[in-house]
């Protein structure tokens, strides 16, 4: 017996039933959909052609694959991972389980340095633990006169970032940044920057508040770090004033509870200027301070 045939809109209303754990099932439902169809025809449908086409009949096969996604996305597992996809700052990022998703808090870690950054004069800029490559190709896409250098310790992170580059150089001019494999400093060549700018691990181990979908999709490295969530932060900190000019600038992204910790991390190895920036929640997500002249 023949299966029935399903249209587009069918398949969105009966979809969002089926995830009813997700707190924007209709959106997931919509993003897979897409995804199922773009690789199908090899186009860029957008969510106004779904609009536009609800009566279109899905193929067996592409039917096939939107329940897989479903089940998957059902499971929890991230929609960025099953797309292998997700948007940040003007870019598409491409993702793996070996990276984080890149998330829209970090766009004010972006913002922040974005200010600290001129747009007169070559200046270097270091992004520790570059993941995906979201933070360092989002300066580099805004500010042409900066050399920014790109790290990472995990090597298979890192070409996840070089792939990032290419895939945007074309539409953004990417050149300008380059990639290390480095744990911190480790690897990073002797020099000094002008800015230095880091979303590191700094989830306490234990944390009983890590959504359960988070620790058992996203890469564990990247998210815990000791017993308070400070131990990469103190880190880079000690070790950052060989690498960083007078006057520079250093920022984080951290935990919203973090901010008095990171603050008092910084004025202990001789920061000033230190201020704590919120996020479009209102709650303290960076954490900037400058080196001393």
């Amino acid at each position: 017996m023949p299966e029935p045939q399903v249209t587009i809109e069918q398949a969105l209303k009966s979809c969002s039933k089926t995830l009813v754990t997700s707190d924007s099932a209709k959106l997931d439902c919509e993003i897979l959909l897409l995804k199922v169809l773009n690789d199908s025809y090899q186009t860029q449908h957008t969510k106004t052609w779904l609009m536009t086409w609800p009566e279109k009949i899905l193929t067996v096969k592409q039917n096939q694959q939107f329940s897989h996604y479903l089940t998957l996305r059902s499971e929890g597992m991230p929609v960025a991972y099953i797309t292998g996809e997700q948007d940040f700052w003007t870019l598409t990022l491409s993702v793996t389980p070996a990276t984080l998703i890149p998330r829209p808090e970090t766009e004010l870690l972006v913002e922040c340095a974005l200010e600290k950054i001129s747009n007169i004069g070559e200046q270097c800029i270091l992004d520790l633990g570059t993941g995906s490559g979201a933070i360092a190709l989002a300066i580099a896409a805004q500010r042409s006169n900066v050399q920014v250098l790109a790290s990472d310790f995990s090597q298979q992170a890192l070409d996840i970032a070089k792939n990032n580059a290419q895939k945007n150089a074309q539409q953004l001019h990417l050149d300008h940044v380059s990639f290390c494999q480095s744990h911190w400093f480790e690897n990073i060549p002797e020099q000094q920057f002008d800015v230095i700018v880091s979303n590191p691990p700094y989830i306490a181990e234990n944390d009983p508040q890590l959504d359960e979908n988070v620790s058992k999709y996203e890469p564990l490295s990247a998210l815990h770090s000791g017993n308070e969530g400070l131990d990469d932060i103190l880190e880079i900190v000690k070790h950052c004033h060989s690498y960083l000019k007078s006057g520079g600038w250093i920022l984080f992204e951290h935990g919203y509870e973090q901010a008095g910790a990171v603050q008092g991390i910084l004025k202990k190895y001789g920061f000033s200027q230190i201020s704590t920036v919120n996020d479009l929640n209102h709650l303290p997500r960076v954490t900037m301070a400058q080196k001393q002249y």
